[in-house]
C-alpha cells in the first residue's frame, strides 16, 4: 500500500514533459489505498519518441492520461507530479488545462469510437478543432480539414468530410482522430494504442507520417502499444511496465532483442512471427490485481528465474551491464529466458485427416448500395458491387485466413454466412447440398447452431446486464433445451474449456479484463457445438500475451472438437501462425488463395506483395517498405485488374480492360494476374 506523499518543490527541467514520483489509485471498499501506479520517473525531451508497453492491467493507459493532467473516474493522485514543461498538470485550473491541451498537448485514444461526436459531420468536428486549436485562418480552415483527411489516408477527404462517424468503418473513424490530434499541431502527442483499427498499409503509412512530425516539428511522442512492431518503427526509447512499475526501461533496439528482464523476455515470446508457423507462448499466469503486490517482486509468481528471495525481497530499478535499467535481482540471468518458440516446441497445427468442405460460396456477390427508383428509372449503372464473385471452398477442420485492407470485404463476407447481410448472387452451402437462406431469419435451427460467429470487440456482443451465467445458458438453452441443475453443470464445463471456472458465473462483462470477456465470447460461441466459427478480429484489441493464449485456445479447440475457422484478421503474423490456407481479397474481389506457406512466398500477387512488405516486425532495424505512391482507393475499377491503379507492375492497357485470369502456382495456389508465375516468382518488391 502506498501512503500518500508531499509534493516536492517544481524545479524546470530541460524536459518537455517530466514525471516524478507518480503514484495513483483508488480507494477500496474497506477505505485502503489501492495504487494503479506506483512511483512513476519518466522524462521525455523534446523530439523524444517513448514507447510504453505491457499487458493489460499494467497501468499503460493510466499513466498516458495522467501525463495530460487526466484521472479516470474515481482515481487519485496519491504522490508525485507531471511537469509541462515545467507547470504541474495536476495543480492547473481547468481553464489553464484547457489552454494546453489540443494546442500543446494532443491526446489520440484507443476507441475513437468514443472520441468522436456522433450528431456533428466530421468536417465540422475537425473545424471546431481547427478554431480551438490552431491558427489557422477562417477562409482556410475547409482546405486544411481536406489537407489532414488525406495525410491520413482516407479515401475522397471532401466526402469523408460530409460523413457522419457512424458512416464510418472502425478504421476511418480512428484516421479521423489521428487527424483531429495532429490539426492543432501540438509539442507532444499521447498515443494509446492509435493503430489497433488499422490495416497493416494503412498502420505502415500512419507511422510513417507520425515519424516525419518528430522529425519535421520536433514533435515529443509518448506512444502506449501492445504492438511491438509499431513501437520499434516509431519510438527510441521503450519502458515496460508491470503491474503499476516501470520494471525495464532502455534504448529501443536493446529491449525488443535482448531485454534485460524475465517479463520483457515473455512478451516477446508471445508474439506471432510472419516468418514461422508455431503457435506463440502465452506467459503463464495473471497480472496481480490492484493492492495485490506483497513485499517481493510483482513478477515472481510469474517468473521461471524467482526464487525466495524474489518473493521477499522488493527490487529497485537498477543500471544492468548492458545499460538498461531493470526492476529485477535476477536481470543478468535473463537471457536465460527464450524469447522465440525451439522448433517443435508449440506445435505446427496439424490438420484434420479430411478433405470434404465444409463450407463452400460459390460465385458470391455482395451489395450494401441499393439502386434508388429515380437512378432505376433513368437506367444508371448500379454502384459496384461490395464482394464480387467469390468462390471458396473451406476444408473441414481447418482454419481458412481472409486477409486483405479495410474495405477488401473480408467482415462482409463473414456477416453473409452468418445471414446478417443478403447475398445479391451466388451460394453459400453446408455439406449435403444445404444451400444456406440469405436471411438468417429463414434458415432452420440446425443450420443456425452450425455457424457461430465472433465479434471483434465483445464489449459490443455481450449484454452488459447479463451475468456469465445467462450468457453461456442462452445457446444451451435455443439448441438442445437444457435447464436446471444439468444447465449450470454445462456452463462450467464450457467455460472450463476456456480457461475460466465457475467462479465467473456470476460476474457481469463489466467485471472481467479484455481478454477474459473474449474468453466468454469464444465459450458462448462453442456453446452451440458449432461447425464453423467465424472470427472477425478476435485478438486485434488484445495485448500479446494474452493474444497468444487466445490463438493457442482456438487452435485446441479445433484440433479437440474439429472445428472450422473462417478468421479475419489485420494481423497477418497471426493469420500466418493459425492458418492453414490464405485467401487475400482486393475491393471485394479475391485476388490469391493457398497454402498458407505458399501464399506467404513467391510467387505471389503483387497486392499480397504490398500487404507483406508493409508488416512491421520488433526490430528497429527492419523498415516496412511502402510504395511511393501509394493511393487508397474507396471502389474498384469498371474494369480489368481492380488492383491495377496501385500495382508497380502494372502491364498496361491489359490490366485497365480485361480481367485478369487465374494462374496455377501448384498445390492448390492460385494468383488471379495477367503476370505469368515466373515473372511473379522473379519480381521486384515494391518501391521505399
Amino acid at each position: 500500500m502506498l501512503e500518500p506523499a508531499t509534493r516536492p518543490r517544481l524545479e524546470a527541467g530541460g524536459h518537455l514533459l517530466n514525471i516524478r514520483g507518480l503514484s495513483i489509485g483508488f480507494t477500496g471498499r474497506s477505505g485502503e489505498t489501492l495504487p494503479i501506479l506506483r512511483h512513476i520517473d519518466l522524462a521525455v525531451g523534446r523530439g523524444e519518441s517513448i514507447g510504453i508497453v505491457g499487458e493489460s492491467g499494467s497501468g499503460k493507459s493510466t499513466l498516458a492520461l495522467a501525463a495530460m493532467g487526466y484521472l479516470k473516474h474515481g482515481l487519485n493522485v496519491i504522490g508525485g507530479d507531471v511537469l509541462f514543461p515545467d507547470r504541474d498538470l495536476f495543480a492547473l485550473s481547468p481553464g489553464q488545462l484547457q489552454d494546453i491541451r489540443g494546442r500543446r498537448l494532443a491526446l489520440i485514444p484507443q476507441n475513437s469510437g468514443q472520441s468522436l461526436t456522433p450528431t456533428l459531420r466530421v468536417g465540422a468536428q475537425l473545424t471546431e478543432t481547427l478554431k480551438l486549436h490552431s491558427n489557422t485562418a477562417p477562409e482556410r480552415q475547409a482546405a486544411r480539414v481536406t489537407e489532414l483527411l488525406a495525410k491520413v489516408r482516407l479515401p475522397d477527404p471532401h466526402l469523408i468530410a460530409g460523413r457522419y462517424p457512424h458512416q464510418l468503418s472502425g478504421g476511418q473513424q480512428q484516421r479521423v482522430a489521428i487527424a483531429m490530434a495532429l490539426a492543432g499541431e501540438p509539442e507532444a502527442l499521447l498515443l494509446d494504442e492509435p493503430t489497433t483499427g488499422l490495416d497493416v498499409t494503412t498502420q505502415a503509412h500512419i507511422l510513417e507520417l507520425l515519424r516525419d512530425l518528430a522529425a519535421q516539428y520536433g514533435t515529443s511522442m509518448i506512444y502506449v502499444s501492445h504492438d511491438l512492431g509499431a513501437i520499434a518503427r516509431v519510438c527510441e526509447r521503450v519502458v515496460v511496465m508491470y503491474a503499476g512499475e516501470i520494471v525495464l526501461e532502455g534504448a529501443t533496439r536493446q529491449v525488443l532483442s535482448s531485454p534485460d528482464h524475465p517479463y520483457a523476455r515473455g512478451l516477446l515470446a508471445s508474439l506471432p512471427r510472419l516468418t514461422g508457423s508455431h503457435l506463440p507462448a502465452a506467459l503463464d499466469g495473471i497480472p496481480p490485481m490492484p493492492g495485490g503486490v506483497g513485499g517481493g517482486c510483482a513478477f515472481a509468481p510469474r517468473c521461471a528465474l524467482a526464487d525466495s528471495q524474489c518473493r521477499e525481497q522488493r527490487p529497485g530499478l537498477e543500471t544492468t551491464e548492458r545499460g538498461q535499467r531493470a526492476r529485477c535481482l535476477r536481470s543478468a540471468r535473463a537471457s536465460e529466458i527464450p524469447i522465440a518458440p525451439a522448433p517443435g516446441e508449440a506445435g505446427r497445427r496439424p490438420a484434420i485427416d479430411d478433405d470434404r468442405a465444409a463450407l463452400t460460396l460459390d460465385a458470391v456477390s455482395i451489395r450494401y448500395a441499393r439502386p434508388t427508383p429515380l437512378a432505376r428509372l433513368l437506367r444508371r449503372a448500379p454502384a459496384a458491387a461490395t464482394v464480387s464473385d467469390i468462390s471458396i471452398a473451406v476444408i473441414k477442420g481447418q482454419t481458412l485466413g481472409l486477409v486483405g485492407e479495410s474495405g477488401s470485404g473480408k467482415s462482409t463476407i463473414l456477416k453473409a454466412i452468418a445471414g446478417l447481410l443478403p447475398v445479391e448472387n451466388g451460394a453459400i452451402s453446408l455439406p449435403d447440398n444445404q444451400t444456406l437462406a440469405a436471411e438468417v431469419e429463414r434458415r432452420n435451427p440446425s443450420q443456425l447452431r452450425a455457424i457461430q460467429l465472433i465479434f471483434q470487440n465483445p464489449d459490443e456482443s455481450l449484454n452488459p446486464r447479463q451475468t456469465i451465467a445467462e450468457i453461456i445458458a442462452q445457446p444451451l438453452r435455443l439448441y438442445f433445451d437444457i435447464s436446471g441443475a444439468e444447465l449450470r453443470r454445462r456452463s462450467v464445463e464450457i467455460l472450463d474449456t476456456v480457461r475460466l471456472g465457475a467462479h465467473y458465473l456470476e460476474r457481469l462483462p463489466s467485471q472481467l479484463s479484455g481478454g477474459e470477456k473474449q474468453r466468454v465470447a469464444i465459450a458462448r460461441a462453442f456453446a452451440a457445438q458449432p461447425d464453423i466459427v467465424l472470427c472477425d478480429e478476435v485478438t486485434s484489441a488484445l495485448d500479446v500475451s494474452v493474444q497468444a493464449a487466445v490463438l493457442g485456445l482456438l487452435d485446441t479447440l479445433r484440433r479437440e472438437r474439429g472445428t472450422t475457422y473462417l478468421f479475419v484478421s489485420h494481423d497477418l503474423a497471426v493469420v500466418r501462425t493459425l492458418s492453414h490456407r490464405v485467401a487475400v481479397l482486393y475491393q471485394g474481389r479475391l485476388c490469391e488463395i493457398g497454402a498458407t506457406a505458399r501464399v506467404y512466398s513467391l510467387p505471389s500477387h503483387p497486392y499480397t506483395e504490398t500487404l507483406l512488405s508493409a508488416v512491421l516486425e520488433p526490430d528497429p532495424d527492419r523498415a516496412p517498405r511502402l510504395a511511393a505512391h501509394d493511393a487508397v482507393e474507396s471502389s474498384p475499377p469498371a474494369a480489368g485488374c481492380p488492383f491495377q491503379r496501385r500495382c508497380a507492375r502494372r502491364l498496361g492497357a491489359i490490366c485497365d480492360e480485361q480481367a485478369p485470369p487465374w494462374r496455377d502456382a501448384g498445390g492448390g495456389h492460385r494468383i488471379r494476374c495477367h503476370l505469368p508465375l515466373d515473372t511473379l516468382q522473379s519480381g521486384p518488391a515494391p518501391a521505399v
